[in-house]
């Protein structure tokens, strides 16, 4: 016998999304249900393509419906809609659905790395991403991307340079190397409105901020100019790094941007014989989250590739893909991309998405 969508869309409401806490059927998250003769086929529409739990949801829903009379085969496509944030970039012609900063208290903690690989990362799950290099003193992500210029303007439109998937603009591209940029607080808070008003991005699912160190001008520029779905807080394990990423945290507190999380970057290097030598110290950025009361997202070890990568601009999640160091970026970026999805579903209270049979 043929199975009735009743039966179908029943066994599929018992399939729980984890973070959302509830079923994907009244979560509105099954598309395209097709029932041929024993054949059942649909897609589920997540939060975001880096959903940490795709494979689980996925055999949840083939579980479900194996006590489904009549259903002999089930094809099962993942797909996504990230969902917007609601708050008003006024700056910005085109949708950003996302904006996340990733600072630091300090600087020397490697707040770029981790802000290029978590953007490739994004990238690679199929995300629409841009990268701004905020860190006007500083800009180190043309090199770690391996871009050396930008496109040519359109008009008086700044296009973004592209690399792995990535959409990236840095002051490093606008200056000639090795200039110094001497700049007041006025002119850095132009050089980051420009950066958001004057760059044809696209629509974007998120677009990851990388800012300079420290609890000034540009942290400050930033979180009025464009308005932040989160902060994201970078720390070593040793104490004189976790002072300074508290303060950091704090900044944005008080700034009203919602904390994602804390990463440990730097955490131990793994010794050939399987030992960690916790060359920074141990634990530092898990006792920090927890004093706060804030997420801990992960912890980065030490690899030279990842020096090696930034030198010559291949990102080590593209170019390593399955060591540790890129397994802990991929994991902290879908833990970075949950919890912005999760906090746009709760503010907006509805899943931008509908049943289409």
């Amino acid at each position: 016998m043929t199975p009735t969508k009743e039966a179908v869309l029943k066994a599929l409401g018992t399939v729980q999304e984890p973070d959302l806490g509830q079923d994907l059927v009244t979560l509105n998250m099954i598309r395209n249900l097709e029932i041929a003769d024993d054949k059942v086929s649909f897609t589920v529409m997540l939060t975001t393509p880096a959903c940490p739990l795709r494979g689980k949801i996925e055999a949840d829903c083939r579980n479900a419906l194996k006590t489904v009379e009549g259903v002999k085969a089930v094809d099962v496509k993942m797909d996504s809609d990230v969902p917007n944030d609601g708050r008003m970039r006024g700056l910005v012609n085109t949708p950003i659905r996302n904006a996340i900063a990733i600072g630091s208290g300090k600087g020397g903690v490697g707040k770029s790395t981790v802000s290029v690989n978590v953007a490739v990362a994004l990238a690679k799950t199929g995300a629409r991403v841009g990268l701004m290099d905020a860190d006007i003193y500083g800009p180190n992500t043309p090199t770690m991307l391996g871009v050396e210029k930008l496109p040519p303007p359109n008009g008086p439109r700044i296009i973004p340079a592209e690399a792995y998937g990535v959409k990236m603009v840095s002051m490093g591209l606008l200056v000639k190397p090795g200039q110094p940029l001497i700049w007041r607080g006025p002119m850095l808070n132009s050089a980051i409105r420009q950066f958001l008003g004057d760059v044809e991005w696209g629509e974007l699912d998120y677009l990851i901020v990388d800012l300079p160190p420290g609890t000034g001008d540009a942290a400050l520029s930033l979180a009025q100019a464009l308005p932040l779905s989160g902060a994201v807080i970078v720390t070593l394990p040793q104490l004189v790094s976790l002072e300074d990423a508290g303060r950091g945290l704090n900044m944005f507190k008080t700034l009203e941007v919602p904390i994602l999380g804390i990463i440990e970057n730097m955490s131990y290097l793994e010794m050939p014989d399987g030992s960690k030598m916790d060359i920074f110290g141990s634990g530092g950025g898990e006792k920090l989250a927890q004093a706060t009361d804030t997420a801990f997202l992960g912890h980065v070890p030490i690899d030279q590739n990842v020096r090696i990568g930034g030198d010559t601009g291949k990102p080590i999640v593209d170019s390593y893909p399955v060591s540790p160091v890129a397994i802990a970026f991929t994991d902290i970026a879908m833990k970075i991309a949950q919890k912005v999805s999760v906090a746009a579903l709760g503010a907006n209270n509805t899943l931008p998405i509908n049943i289409v049979e």
